[in-house]
């Protein structure tokens, strides 16, 4: 697994762990029942620390992405999402606040963002559509 962390970002550091891990879960980089780095090992590797680990782990477990089984460590769970339809709007919505934001900072229009984010999904969908077992 790898997780990439930008110091500069105004995206928190635990969040951008959470993102990459949600990402490489879409794109079936990491699969249902793959096991993850223990929280100590990924603030190791990441250099962060370990609180920050701990809360992407509860975060992720709280929304099902992941799951804790003893004796064997974090999985990638292979449930479907729990979050309520309203829960997983309000969620994104954040991250189009931070999203607009920057775009705005970097005088980005509004047409510009919706084509680029347009770009962006349809890019993830079609690779995540061939990185899936036929």
């Amino acid at each position: 697994m790898f997780i990439r962390i930008e110091p500069s970002s105004v995206t928190p550091i635990y969040r951008q762990i959470m993102d990459q891990i949600k990402y490489q879960i879409a794109m079936g980089i990491l699969r249902p029942g793959d096991k993850l780095p223990s929280v100590r090992q990924l603030a190791e590797e990441l250099a962060v620390n370990y609180n920050t680990t701990l809360k992407v782990y509860n975060e992720l477990c709280r929304e099902n992405v992941l799951r804790v089984e003893r004796g064997k460590g974090t999985l990638v769970t292979d449930q479907p999402q729990t979050l309520s339809l309203s829960q997983r709007k309000k969620t994104l919505a954040t991250m189009l606040r931070e999203t607009a934001v920057q775009a705005m900072h970097l005088d980005i229009s509004l047409d510009q963002a919706q084509q680029l984010f347009a770009q962006e999904y349809k890019a993830i969908a079609l690779q995540k559509n061939r990185s899936e077992p036929s």
